[in-house]
C-alpha cells in the first residue's frame, strides 16, 4: 500500500496557484509539441526529402515513447518526488528540442523525437499527480478545469504556432521555441512547486513491466505505420535495422511478426503486472486494481477512442490544407486555429457546464459535438472549399474538444484515492498517448490506403497523361504524402507535364481530398466510440 506525505492544507494557497500556472506552462509545451509538427510536416518532408512512412513516424514516434514510459515515470515520481520529475523531464526534453532543431535527415529526426518523448513521459504524469496531490475540495475541481483546458486548448493551438513559425520563420524553430521557455518553467518550477511524493512499501522496480510494455506499444504502432511500405503480409520492400535485414523475398512481411510480437507482449505485461501486485507483492507500474472502479475502466476507454479520432485528424487535415487547397503553412495553423478558439471558450464554460448538468453529461455533449463536427467537415472537404467554411466547423469541433477533456480527467479520477494519484494519472495519460500514437498511424494508414485508389480514379479522365506517367504520379504523390502536388502546382504549364500541369494539379487535388474525406469519417467513427462509452461512464457515474 502507499500512503502520501504532503501536509497540503485543505484550501490552496498563494504559491500552490502560482506552483498550478508553473505545471501548466510545462505542460502546454510537451502538448504543443505533440501537434505543432503536423502544420509543418509539408515544409519538412521537403526540406529533408521524408516520404510518408518517415512523415508518420515523426508525427507518432513522441507519442509511442511517451505511452511506453508514461506508468514507469508516473511511478517513479511517486517514489522519487514529482517534482523532481518534472524537472528532469524538463531537461531532457529541453535536449531532444535543441537536437530536432538541428536534424539534417528523418533518423537523426525521429531520433530527437525519441528524446523529447521520454522527456515529455516526466513531465505530463508529474503535473497531474502534484495537482491531485496539493488541491482538496472546490480547488482541486478548479485545478483539474486548467489542466483539461490546457490539454485540449494548446493541442489545438499548436497548428497555429507551428505554422506562424514556419512561415515566418524556418521549421527548426518550431523546436527551439521550447528552450527559453523550458527554463522559466524549470526556475519556476524550483520557486512555486512544492515537492510532494508517496511512502511506497513495495520493494523493487518494475524494470520487466516497463521493457514489455515498451515492446508492446512499439510492435503495434510499428506494424500500423510499415505496413503501406513494407507489406501487410506479403513482403514488397526489404526492412533492415541495426544491421538486421528482412529481404523483400520472405515468405512473410515483417509486419505481421512484429505485430504480433507487440500483442503477445501487452498480454504478457498484463500477466506479469497481475502476478507482481498479487503474488510476489512487490512494486508494479500498472495498478489493474484500479481497474475495478468503473469511472476509471471506462473513463480511459473513452479517452483512448478519443485521442485515435483527434490526433489522427491533426495528422491528416494540415497535409490537406496545404498540398490540396494549396495553403500556405501560415493559412493552414490559421485554419486549424479555430479549433483553438472553440477549445479555449468552452474549455473556460466547462466548469459552469458541469455545475448545471455534471461532468460525465458535459463529457458526453463535448464527444457529440466533435463526432459530429468531424463529420460534418468530411461531408464538406473538396479541393475547392473554402477554407473559411473549414474554419467554422472546426470551431465546431473544438468547442466539443474544450467541454469533453476539461471534464473528463476530473471524472477518470474522481474516485481515486490521492496516494494512487501518480499511478492513475500516468495510466490515464498513457492511455491518451498510446490513443495519439494509434491515431497517427491508423489514420496514417487509411489515408495511405485510400490515395492509391482515389488519385488513380482521379487521374483517369486526364486523357493527354499516358497511363505509365499516371501510375507515377500517383506513387509519388503518395509516397510525399501530398508534396508532389504542390511542385506541379508551382510550375503550372511551364513543368515536365506542360499545359496538361494544371488539369493535372486539379485532378491529385480531389484525389487527395477524396483520399482525406474517407479518413476524417474514420476518425469521426472513433470519436463516436468514445461517445457509447462516455455514455456508459455516465450510467455507471449515477450508480455510484
Amino acid at each position: 500500500m502507499t500512503a502520501e506525505s504532503t501536509d497540503v492544507e485543505p484550501r490552496a494557497d498563494r504559491r500552490a496557484w502560482i506552483g498550478l500556472g508553473v505545471l501548466a506552462a510545462g505542460l502546454s509545451m510537451i502538448v504543443v509539441d505533440g501537434t505543432i509538427v503536423g502544420v509543418a510536416l509539408p515544409v519538412i518532408i521537403t526540406d529533408l526529402d521524408l516520404d510518408l512512412t518517415d512523415a508518420q513516424w515523426v508525427n507518432s514516434v513522441y507519442s509511442v515513447v511517451f505511452a511506453a514510459l508514461l506508468l514507469t515515470a508516473g511511478r517513479l515520481g511517486d517514489r522519487l518526488g514529482r517534482r523532481r520529475m518534472f524537472i528532469l523531464g524538463v531537461l531532457v526534453f529541453l535536449l531532444g528540442s535543441a537536437f530536432a532543431a538541428l536534424a539534417t535527415s528523418a533518423t537523426s529526426l525521429i531520433i530527437a523525437r525519441v528524446i523529447q518523448g521520454v522527456g515529455g513521459a516526466f513531465v505530463l504524469p508529474t503535473t497531474l499527480s502534484s495537482v491531485n496531490a496539493t488541491f482538496r475540495g472546490k480547488d482541486r475541481i478548479v485545478a483539474f478545469a486548467v489542466w483539461g483546458a490546457v490539454i485540449s486548448g494548446m493541442a489545438a493551438v499548436g497548428p497555429l504556432l507551428g505554422g506562424w513559425l514556419t512561415t515566418y520563420f524556418t521549421w527548426p524553430w518550431i523546436f527551439l521555441v521550447n528552450i527559453p521557455i523550458g527554463l522559466a518553467v524549470i526556475a519556476g518550477a524550483l520557486y512555486a512547486v512544492r515537492e510532494t511524493k508517496a511512502t511506497i512499501t513495495e520493494p523493487g522496480l518494475d524494470v520487466d513491466g516497463l521493457l514489455l510494455s515498451a515492446i508492446g506499444f512499439g510492435g503495434v504502432i510499428f506494424a500500423l505505420i510499415e505496413g503501406q511500405s513494407l507489406g501487410w503480409w506479403t513482403p514488397i520492400a526489404p526492412f533492415s535495422v541495426f544491421g538486421i535485414e528482412w529481404p523483400a523475398d520472405a515468405p512473410v512481411s515483417v509486419v505481421p511478426v512484429v505485430g504480433a510480437i507487440g500483442l503477445a507482449a501487452l498480454v504478457l505485461f498484463v500477466v506479469w503486472e497481475r502476478h507482481r501486485a498479487r503474488g510476489s507483492h512487490r512494486s508494479a507500474i500498472l495498478d489493474l486494481s484500479l481497474f475495478s472502479v468503473p469511472t476509471f475502466s471506462w473513463g480511459n476507454l473513452t479517452a483512448l477512442t478519443v485521442a485515435i479520432g483527434e490526433f489522427g485528424l491533426l495528422l491528416v487535415l494540415p497535409l490537406f490544407l496545404v498540398n490540396a487547397l494549396g495553403l500556405t503553412t501560415m493559412g493552414a495553423g490559421l485554419v486549424l486555429a479555430a479549433m483553438a478558439l472553440g477549445a479555449f471558450g468552452s474549455g473556460a464554460a466547462a466548469r459552469h457546464v458541469a455545475g448545471a448538468i455534471g461532468a460525465p453529461k458535459t463529457v458526453i455533449l463535448g464527444l457529440a459535438l466533435e463526432a459530429v463536427g468531424v463529420a460534418v467537415v468530411a461531408l464538406f472537404i473538396s479541393a475547392t472549399v473554402s477554407p473559411w467554411l473549414l474554419a467554422v466547423l472546426l470551431a465546431v469541433y473544438g468547442a466539443g474538444l474544450g467541454l469533453a477533456s476539461a471534464q473528463l480527467t476530473g471524472t477518470v479520477l474522481a474516485d481515486i484515492p490521492a496516494e494512487k494519484s501518480g499511478q492513475g494519472s500516468a495510466t490515464q495519460s498513457t492511455v491518451r498517448q498510446l490513443g495519439a500514437a494509434l491515431g497517427s498511424a491508423v489514420l496514417g494508414a487509411v489515408l495511405s490506403i485510400s490515395l492509391a485508389q482515389n488519385l488513380a480514379d482521379s487521374l483517369e479522365p486526364v486523357t493527354a497523361v499516358p497511363p505509365p506517367v499516371q501510375e507515377q504520379l500517383v506513387t509519388a504523390t503518395r509516397d510525399s504524402a501530398g508534396g508532389t502536388i504542390s511542385g506541379i502546382r508551382e510550375q503550372g504549364d511551364e513543368g515536365k507535364l506542360g499545359p496538361s500541369g494544371p488539369e493535372v494539379t486539379a485532378a491529385l487535388s480531389e484525389g487527395f481530398g477524396d483520399a482525406t474525406r474517407t479518413a476524417l469519417f474514420v476518425a469521426s467513427g472513433f470519436l463516436a466510440l468514445g461517445l457509447v462509452s462516455a455514455t456508459a461512464l455516465n450510467a455507471r457515474t449515477r450508480r455510484e
